[in-house]
């Protein structure tokens, strides 16, 4: 397995490389963000280690300029910054992983194992069905260049709906999905989805979010 780390503190990056070496990976270095950027996007990766705080170029831009490429490359975020919403603003724009410095190799591996096994999925950071956006990381939903206010409720629907594009989706799964629970009266989903419509078609003179008799609810893969 082939292996990116772009890790600016050579002592941590050769360390890094002995180590995952001699648990069978081939790895190249890279020692700011935007040689880490260029080779992640010219070569055939199965995973990337990917240091937050870079010189020319920091993880955060790196793993957002490799997404919005449409590159999906596993990244586990290394870093030394321990806080709540650093981790959060990592996995928003991207990330699939996340460690803290000082971490345990035999964690790393794991870690790293796992996201090979997954892949290169499909993820972006920012969703569009047509001219519907929506950036989770931000919390801000566009219908072409107008922003479209939703509680938190409407704004985990559409999200939900948006990951799964064109897809026919169940009143069980999205009570599941976005109430995390399947005791909610199920009516609630069809009042949301109501919400949804007068907010993001309605205004607009757009059909996107369809009702399936008997099945479901599916949101248009163009936007309507």
């Amino acid at each position: 397995m082939r292996v990116l780390v772009v890790e600016d503190e050579r002592r941590m990056a050769a360390a890094l490389r002995r180590g995952l070496s001699a648990e069978g990976f081939a790895v190249d270095l890279a020692h700011d963000g935007e040689e880490g950027l260029h080779l992640a996007g010219t070569g055939d990766y199965d995973v990337v280690v990917l240091d937050i705080m870079l010189p020319r170029l920091s993880g955060y831009n790196v793993c957002k300029r490799l997404r919005a490429q449409e590159n999906w490359v596993p990244i586990l975020m290394l870093s030394a910054k321990d806080g709540e919403y650093d981790l959060a603003d990592g996995l928003d724009l991207g990330a699939d992983d996340y460690l803290t410095k000082p971490f345990s190799y035999v964690v790393l591996v794991a870690r790293l194992r796992a996201l090979i096994r997954r892949g290169g999925r499909r993820r972006p950071a920012v969703l569009r069905s047509g001219d519907l956006t929506l950036d989770p990381a931000a919390r801000l939903v566009t219908r072409g260049d107008t922003a479209v206010e939703l509680t938190p409720r409407e704004f985990g629907l559409l999200e939900f709906l948006m990951r799964r594009p064109g897809e026919v989706v169940s009143k069980a799964e999205i009570l599941e999905h976005v109430w995390d629970t399947y005791d909610t009266d199920p009516n609630v989903v069809e009042v949301y989805v109501g919400y949804l419509r007068r907010k993001i078609d309605a205004p607009f003179g757009r059909a996107s979010l369809q009702t399936v008799r008997g099945a479901g609810y599916r949101l248009t893969g163009d936007g309507g």
